[in-house]
């Protein structure tokens, strides 16, 4: 028994008449469309963060919206039309206080409005830009080069970089070369100025996190400090995000975040989580730190993929083990040693 289950196996192979080749071989059957448009995990809880309410939800929160705003107008004139009667200069003094608030409100919202503006004038430019690189056409890369001039025509430090990519796009006949040369331009000293700023927020929360006692207090650092993070890389790309602005970007952020994140996890993030368990083992509060900076570096960095007119390269986006380095480089050398 112990030879004949020791033995090797044979397996005879049907001879035919006609090698196999690869224009003789059968086609492969196709995969169901279900099978196909089935989305993994991350990417199902992408696109539920991003999914609308439904219509009955929308109805009810309108109508409610509506019925606590008609009962607020009613209030406030009720209470203008009291005070006009008993104390006439203290009322008229209200309405100029309620007319002062209007008129600020206003401004707040014609300012929301221009954001958001901003951020889809962005979001549309990094389509036609990755459009644009797909199909190599010189004068569809020349005109999202164009918005792009246009979108930092009024900033100061890109001043120089500007006006000498002005002066080599009419000597560059290549579709890439335009885009590298724009890029080059325009965009690596934003790249700089964005990743500066992340490594100051995760710096800022390992520090924060391994000096706080109360676990609390770290989870709130942590959540202002990526929110001032990601307003900041917005604000670096053009965005000028205001409250609204800031709270949509948070949102594609953080969902960014989980549908990449188990390439970013099966290559680059693990790194710094292991060294940060590493630390833990010396210090646990530093191994926390070093393990929240991480994912702030990680969040900026999706952050900068989202806010950045053109897409990065397969490669060229920075990763989270060197902006850690940097960051703690930052915690033990003065900028004045490096």
């Amino acid at each position: 028994m112990d030879e004949k289950r020791n033995a090797p196996l044979v397996v005879e192979l049907p001879t035919s008449a006609e090698d196999v080749t690869p224009e003789t071989a059968p086609v492969l059957p196709e995969m169901g469309l279900e099978a196909r448009q089935s989305p993994t995990g991350f990417q199902a809880t992408s696109l539920m963060l991003g999914r609308r309410p439904g219509r009955a939800l929308r109805w009810a929160c309108g109508l409610f919206s509506g019925f606590v705003a008609l009962s607020l107008c009613l209030t406030i004139w009720e209470f203008l039309t009291g005070l006009m009667a008993r104390f006439p200069a203290v009322g008229w003094l209200a309405l100029a206080l309620l007319l002062g608030a209007c008129l600020a409100a206003a401004w707040v919202v014609g300012k929301e409005i221009s954001a958001l503006r901003r951020l889809t004038q962005i979001d549309q430019i990094q389509q036609r830009a990755s459009d644009a690189r797909a199909s190599g056409a010189l004068v569809e890369t020349q005109s999202v080069c164009a918005e792009l001039e246009a979108l930092y025509r009024g900033r100061q430090e890109l001043r120089w970089e500007a006006a000498r990519f002005a002066e080599q796009k009419p000597e560059i006949f290549d579709a890439d070369g335009v885009m590298e040369a724009a890029e080059r331009a325009l965009l690596f000293p934003l790249d700089r100025l964005a990743e500066q700023n992340i490594e100051a927020a995760a710096r800022q929360v390992t520090t924060l996190t391994a000096l706080m006692p109360l676990a609390l207090v770290d989870v709130i650092a942590t959540l202002i400090t990526n929110l001032r993070m990601i307003r900041r890389i917005a604000e670096i790309y053009g965005g000028r995000s205001g409250f609204l602005g800031s709270w949509r970007l948070a949102r594609l952020v953080f969902a960014h975040v989980m549908a990449t994140g188990a390439v970013a996890i099966g290559d680059d993030l693990i790194g710094s989580v292991a060294g940060g368990s590493v630390l833990a083992k010396f210090s646990r509060k530093f191994g926390e730190g070093v393990i929240n900076g991480a994912l702030t570096a990680r969040v900026g960095i999706a952050a900068m993929q989202l806010c950045r007119p053109f897409a990065f390269q397969a490669g060229a986006s920075p990763s989270v083990t060197g902006i850690m380095k940097r960051a703690l480089l930052g915690v033990f050398v003065s900028d004045r040693t490096r």
